[in-house]
């Protein structure tokens, strides 16, 4: 069951939601939106592996924008730190963000239970577009879950600004039990 606008911030209130800083006017129906960092991680390599970690650099989005290229992949992350520990966040682009043409979080999107930290937008423009830093980019949905809690102890636990590919740290364990994608 989806919370409320006025639910997640009766929880987050009583401190079993995470955002922070929070603003009463980025509550929605039943989210919260989420503004866009000031920075974007690209990838420096033109093919990419899961089983290594993958150079990239990042870039600073200035006051005027920056042109995010068409067809071209980036990650940014929210400038909000958000999470529960006994609710289920989901992540969704803003419709206008998505009606110009830029998919955000098309895959992904479910952030486990007890993960707290920025969240790292998944950016794929269909057009090019300018961003800006603080633009409302996301939003998030909180979830009630059925049955035991196990909480969220995984690599981007406490993440702060985008965050790269961590696949190749599961790798060698994949690797061990047969199971190498």
């Amino acid at each position: 069951m989806i919370l409320t606008g006025n639910e997640i911030e009766k929880q987050q209130q009583a401190g079993l939601i995470t955002i922070e800083p929070f603003f009463q006017e980025f509550i929605n129906p039943n989210s919260y939106d989420l503004r866009l960092g000031n920075q974007l991680l690209i990838y420096d390599e033109e093919v990419l592996s899961p089983r290594k970690e993958n150079r990239y650099h990042l870039e600073t989005i200035p006051e005027s924008g920056y042109v995010l290229k068409k067809n071209h992949f980036y990650l940014g992350s929210s400038m909000e730190k958000i999470g529960s520990t006994r609710f289920v966040p989901l992540i969704h682009a803003k419709s206008g963000v998505a009606r110009l043409g830029l998919f955000v979080h098309i895959t992904a999107d479910l952030i486990d239970i007890g993960s707290i930290g920025n969240i790292t937008f998944q950016l794929y423009p269909t057009l090019d577009i300018r961003v800006y830093p603080e633009m409302r980019m996301g939003q998030v949905s909180f979830w009630t879950v059925k049955g035991e809690i196990e909480l969220y102890h995984g690599k981007y636990q406490g993440s702060q600004g985008p965050q790269p590919s961590k696949s190749y740290l599961s790798f060698a364990g994949d690797e061990k039990r047969g199971t190498a994608f």
